[in-house]
């Protein structure tokens, strides 16, 4: 039957693939990566023999039309992206809705997703909270940042490690300098670090220390 599965993959750790990610990525009759060498090597690491298709943001548009032809004709397809589950803060999307459109089955298996555990050790409350993913780098930064002054849920968002001083920094300016976070880096994996502290401290951390790795942060609303 036609359908595109999604499948997370882990954000560090490979122990956290789930039986039934491997299983399914050993059935399907393709797989979509993001990047093949990454998704290669976990599923060389699983002894997994599958066919690889690149699909990532550079050539998701371009190659829409055929892929989601190549499902409907009755193929099984499973979607990766490098870390996490594809769609949130990486591509996914365009596929997703493609399909959606086609009457093509779409699973969704649960998995990890790296602002889930921030969120939860941040402290901070999770009955309510709001995930911004990556600020815009430009056009519209400051108008989203001046929106989250007001935000009285617990604030999640994503950003690289050449951006997080201007980022926290930016954050401190418009939310206030005492304004409780969480930072965590390299979640699951060997160097996994968790700092938490107001932002003006966070600032004067970050500043201190040559980051690297992937970098959620998480702030208490208003």
């Amino acid at each position: 039957m036609s359908t595109l599965y999604i499948i997370p993959t882990p954000i560090g750790n490979l122990d956290d693939i789930t039986l039934r990610a491997l299983k399914i990525l050993r059935e399907v009759d393709f797989v979509l990566a993001e990047d093949t060498r990454t998704s290669g090597f976990l599923l060389q690491r699983y002894g997994i023999q599958q066919k690889l298709i690149a699909h990532h943001k550079f050539n998701e548009h371009a190659a829409l039309k055929n892929i989601v032809a190549k499902i409907k004709s009755g193929q099984r397809a499973a979607l990766v992206s490098d870390a996490g589950t594809p769609g949130i803060s990486d591509p996914g999307f365009l596929l997703i809705r493609a399909c959606i459109e086609e009457n093509i089955k779409v699973e969704c298996l649960p998995g990890p997703s790296a602002f889930v555990p921030a969120l939860v050790v941040s402290g901070f409350p999770t009955d309510r909270f709001v995930f911004e993913g990556f600020l815009p780098v430009k056009k519209g930064r400051m108008s989203r940042l001046h929106a989250l002054r007001t935000e009285v849920r617990t604030i999640v968002l994503y950003e690289s490690p050449h951006r997080i001083q201007k980022t926290l920094q930016q954050l401190a300016e418009q939310l206030g300098s005492d304004r409780p976070a969480c930072l965590c880096r390299e979640l699951t994996k060997l160097h996994e670090e968790i700092m938490r502290g107001t932002l003006a401290e966070l600032v004067t951390h970050t500043s201190e220390s040559k980051l690297k790795g992937e970098i959620v942060v998480v702030i208490r609303g208003k």
